[in-house]
């Protein structure tokens, strides 16, 4: 009898080669884009190719995710980019659920004009919570990942995700990926000794525990509270191994996966990968 890992560990891999790069890495879970992550175009949904991706992805026993294009930011002023972000997103949206992904991973953006804020909660409520309310119940979560922190960023500490659940007003379909080196950047101080577990209580106490569904298991090249998201191979940057041990030894990420997107490619991807998985034995 096949027994499931509590924490599925996985790595962000090649969606044109996921499944060799899964092998190759020992990935339990994967993540990927459906199209290009730096621009808006969309391609032709071929259903017979997600079909036969959703296909292998259960033969090899992996759970897989979607992230969505970095450019989407429905709190942005730009009318054009809003329309752009929409459609991206719902395209993602369908993708991700012909793949037969749990959950589709979306920045939780920018208002860039700090005169613009209430106008952009508005504009994600009139925009997603639609979209959302069309979803059926197969439909995989959508994600909101807060960013680092930085300029007028709609989410710059986990507190603020409370707006974000006001304006998609509580909907069930969505959860929250929490990024480790985002967190880190924004000032959340997972290195403290009580850091993990203060983080983790604040992000359950503001959205519920329920709503956590994803972990981007990332160093971070710069300290705590730097607004920079640039991300470092587990252990070589500011946040090190200790934190993520926590992370793996918590209560409240029971059950949810941790996709690595740390630099590098197969060779370094192994490296953190095992990382993990000695911490996650470590932790029982």
């Amino acid at each position: 009898m096949r027994v499931e890992p509590t924490k599925r560990l996985g790595a962000h891999v090649p969606a044109s080669r996921a499944f060799s790069y899964a092998d190759q890495i020992g990935a339990e879970t994967i993540q990927i884009f459906v199209s290009n992550p730096r621009g808006w175009a969309m391609p032709e949904v071929d259903p017979a190719l997600d079909e036969d991706f959703k296909k292998r992805a259960n033969a090899a026993n992996l759970v897989t995710f979607v992230h969505a294009p970095y450019l989407i930011n429905l709190g942005s002023p730009t009318e054009q980019t809003y329309r752009n972000s929409l459609a991206s997103t719902a395209y993602s949206m369908e993708r991700g659920s012909r793949v037969g992904a749990e959950g589709v991973v979306v920045h939780t953006g920018s208002a860039v004009d700090p005169t613009h804020v209430k106008q952009a909660w508005k504009q994600i409520h009139d925009g997603l919570l639609p979209l959302l309310e069309s979803l059926p119940d197969s439909a995989p979560y959508l994600l909101l990942e807060p960013t680092a922190g930085q300029g007028q960023s709609l989410v710059k500490r986990l507190d603020d995700l409370a707006y974000y659940f006001e304006a998609l007003e509580n909907h069930p379909k969505v959860g929250i990926c929490l990024d480790t080196c985002h967190v880190f950047a924004a000032g959340h101080d997972l290195t403290a000794p009580d850091g993990v577990n203060q983080t983790l209580t604040l992000l359950a106490d503001v959205v519920g525990p329920e709503r956590l569904k994803l972990i981007h298991a990332n160093d971070s090249k710069d300290v705590c509270g730097a607004l920079k998201d640039r991300h470092e191979n587990i252990g070589d940057g500011a946040i090190g191994v200790e934190p993520f041990a926590h992370l793996l030894q918590h209560p409240l990420t029971s059950g949810i996966p941790f996709v690595l997107e740390t630099p590098g490619t197969e060779i370094e991807h192994s490296k953190d990968l095992n990382l993990l998985k000695t911490l996650r034995a470590r932790s029982g």
